[in-house]
């Protein structure tokens, strides 16, 4: 029995065996510089390896293709002005309350989608996800998504491959930033969609999709725990009222483009046009 305290006790607890971990992965990075090494924080790296299970390897490959992807696609310059036009029936929109847990919430309304273009639909959802991010209290790595059903026609719907591609980006781009996403009485149309869909999600991702209908005491309890009805819109079963004013909105993300631009030490010193011409108020 003594012997078997003292192999336990000799034996490192899990957070320094991570802690570990993550130094190993910062040497296998090599040198960084700029925004590499602004973007390859502990906490990034950590959910790198998460993603991973705490294969460094494997946690290196996947962060290395992300910091390629970003050097290309550059999500950090995106600006309001560019993907505006896709924001104005608020398919997807940051929320003005947070969950329970102080995580940022995303809502999504597939119902209310606009456009037909699929790169301009992935640049909306990517800006939307690193303003998000971007909007993280301290400590806080991780945001919750909220998806409303009204409206929904697997007509006016995204396609399968472009949800694909968002599926890819969010999987291997932004591991470990989705908390939970609760989708809220879907139609029976939807099955056939998500079926096509759910084939490309990964199982942690899959694991974190809850689906809540009002007359499932269960899934509403598990909702109930994570956000306070008072702040819940009624089209998710609380008590609040849903509002999307795309001007407010817009107003919000170009403050919001300042500091991203202060964040990751750009120039942006070009003004955001307005959806409907001219500047914004705050510049003029």
């Amino acid at each position: 029995m003594y012997l078997l305290r003292r192999q336990t006790q000799n034996q490192p607890d899990d957070s320094v065996i991570r802690e570990a971990k993550v130094a190993e992965l910062r040497a296998a990075l090599g040198p960084l510089s700029g925004r590499r090494l602004k973007y390859c924080t502990d906490a990034c790296l950590k959910r790198y390896l998460e993603a991973r299970n705490w294969n460094v390897d494997k946690a290196k490959k996947m962060l290395e293709e992300t910091l390629k992807w970003r050097s290309t696609y550059k999500p950090e310059e995106i600006r309001w002005a560019e993907v505006a036009h896709e924001g104005e029936t608020g398919k997807v929109s940051r929320a003005n309350f947070h969950d329970r847990l102080g995580r940022p919430v995303l809502i999504l309304r597939p119902g209310m989608q606009n456009t037909t273009s699929a790169v301009d639909n992935i640049k909306h959802f990517v800006y939307l996800l690193e303003n998000a991010i971007l909007n993280l209290s301290e400590g806080q790595e991780q945001m919750s998504w909220l998806i409303d059903f009204t409206g929904f026609a697997m007509s006016s719907n995204l396609s399968i491959k472009t949800a694909r591609d968002i599926i890819h980006i969010l999987q291997n781009h932004y591991p470990e930033r989705l908390a939970i996403a609760f989708l809220y009485n879907p139609p029976r149309i939807f099955q056939a969609f998500w079926k096509a869909v759910k084939y490309f999600l990964d199982p942690k991702t899959a694991q974190k999709v809850k689906f809540v209908y009002p007359n499932n005491k269960e899934s509403l309890e598990l909702m109930k725990s994570l956000f306070d009805v008072d702040n819940l819109p009624s089209e998710f079963g609380g008590k609040a009222t849903l509002k999307y004013d795309h001007e407010e909105f817009s107003q919000m993300m170009v403050d919001d483009d300042l500091k991203t631009a202060k964040f990751w030490g750009i120039g942006d010193e070009k003004p955001s046009i307005h959806p409907k011409g001219g500047l914004f108020p705050g510049q003029r």
